[in-house]
């Protein structure tokens, strides 16, 4: 397959250098790696597949008890569990916009969500440098398939005009609520369908039809399912697994999205649906003879949703298993997710690991696996040592989040320790103190009893930001 003309402004001067950087130091990389015998000629497969608002207790290999996950708990016996890995945001552009740009939200061009008229969200800018575009620059063929959520219908933030040489999906993240619809967009142009279609199951389909079509070359496929986020919509081939097994009573659709009779044995369905059809794409890739040469990386956006909006019941099934917050919450709950890494022959089998990273380091981790140098100036670090086994592994000084919506909320890690602020906009700077081995549900905020660690991390919030006046934290003007 062909790749597919992009569309959008590729104009800018900063952009266009950086790419021709990038591509020159990959091509450099390239040949050095060929001219060891033992290196594979053709670098591997990357498939990133995203959840929506999936907790870090919905799995069984993090714990969840109520709904069956069988494929994901296969797929971390056959790899590596993360359980210290956070999202780039604890909501969905944002994170996004980590995901592909390898920078945290004191820097990234999107730092919260954004919603346009009639369709879309603020558009991720042409001069970023994405996942997407460094990959291709290396010869991959690139897809995005599910929720974009990084820019309306002919901006400069369309995926097609962000790396990606195939689209399909969702555009806008408000569009993605209707898990059943009449029209996704498919390569910068709307398709409209004769009857409603639940975009889940057309979205396995043309996953595993890209890769059919792709094998012959590396390709890198982001897959951002939009279930479990709500609305709760799941046929009835998965609601029946569930039906009848708890006291469920029905959801009126007055907290929310739309009304449903069985929201729980909804829930689980969504995540089992999701579940199965990670499988399907495993095993297909095992089928075609890619499995060895392909890394699944497996991941979700923000912490699970709120509590009884929409029908929801995150207390239910323990969907942040323990930790404090949910989705809108810097606390761990609303930024601590699962990460799953299988790539077998590379990865150990049945690996769990501790270390510390977060979404904006998969950028450069992706990049040092495909021999592609990363842009200069991103927040990520490479976890491929890590993966790998390997004993090089840099950590992180701290990592760092924003958000200006939900009262505004800064948070920062550093080693064992995690800082908060919240009320923002309220003009609050005060800082909440945790110690993240002793205490992971944050319950006893130590900031009164260690000033010496409250002055460290005053001095990391200010310094891991850049200001932003489309994202101001402070009281609004």
């Amino acid at each position: 397959m062909e790749p597919r003309p992009t569309s959008g402004s590729r104009s800018s001067a900063s952009r266009s250098a950086g790419l021709a950087l990038v591509a020159a130091l990959s091509l450099s990389a390239c040949r050095a790696a060929e001219s060891h015998a033992s290196a594979p000629r053709r670098p591997p497969n990357v498939v990133l597949i995203l959840a929506d608002d999936l907790g870090w207790g919905e799995l069984g290999c993090y714990g969840q008890s109520k709904i069956a996950t069988p494929n994901l708990d296969r797929l971390a016996s056959e790899g590596v569990r993360f359980t210290s890995y956070y999202a780039g945001a604890p909501v969905c552009a944002p994170s996004r916009c980590t995901l592909l740009t390898g920078q945290h939200t004191g820097h990234a061009p999107v730092r919260d969500n954004v919603e346009l008229q009639p369709e879309g969200q603020m558009a991720l800018p042409a001069e970023s440098i994405t996942l997407a575009e460094l990959l291709r620059s290396r010869g991959y063929a690139t897809a995005c398939i599910g929720k974009w959520g990084l820019g309306a219908p002919e901006s400069e933030g369309e995926p097609l005009a962000q790396g990606f040489d195939h689209f399909f999906g969702y555009l806008c993240q408000r569009h993605a609520h209707a898990h059943t619809t009449n029209y996704l967009w498919r390569d910068g142009e709307r398709v409209e369908f004769a009857t409603p279609q639940y975009s889940h199951d057309l979205f396995t389909a043309d996953a595993l039809a890209f890769i059919e079509a792709e094998r012959e070359r590396p390709f890198f496929l982001y897959l951002a399912y939009t279930i479990p986020h709500l609305a709760l919509d799941v046929p009835e081939d998965s609601l029946s697994r569930y039906r009848g097994r708890w006291d469920d009573p029905p959801y009126d659709g007055k907290k929310g999205y739309t009304a449903h009779p069985t929201p729980r044995a909804a829930y689980a369905a969504m995540v089992s649906r999701l579940d199965r059809d990670v499988g399907r794409l495993v095993a297909r890739l095992d089928e075609l003879g890619l499995g060895r040469d392909t890394l699944i990386l497996f991941t979700s956006d923000n912490g699970p949703t709120y509590d009884r909006i929409g029908g929801s019941d995150s207390a239910f099934f323990d969907s942040a298993h323990g930790l404090r917050g949910l989705k809108g919450s810097v606390f761990e709950g609303g930024l601590r997710v699962p990460l799953i890494a299988r790539l077998p022959g590379r990865i150990a089998a049945d690996g769990t690991s501790e270390q510390v990273a977060a979404s904006w380091d998969v950028l450069p981790t992706v990049c040092e696996l495909a021999g592609v140098a990363p842009p200069a100036g991103i927040d990520g670090v490479s976890f491929l040592p890590t993966l790998l086994g390997r004993g090089d592994q840099r950590v992180h000084d701290h990592l760092y989040w924003e958000i200006s919506s939900y009262g505004g909320q800064q948070a920062v890690r550093f080693g064992r320790w995690k800082a908060v602020r919240r009320r923002m906009q309220e003009g609050r700077l005060a800082i909440e103190l945790f110690d993240l081995e002793r205490d992971p549900a944050e319950s006893r905020d130590l900031a009164a009893e260690r000033p010496e660690l409250v002055a460290v991390a005053v001095d990391l919030l200010e310094r891991a930001r850049t200001p932003s006046e489309t994202f101001p934290l402070g009281p609004k003007r």
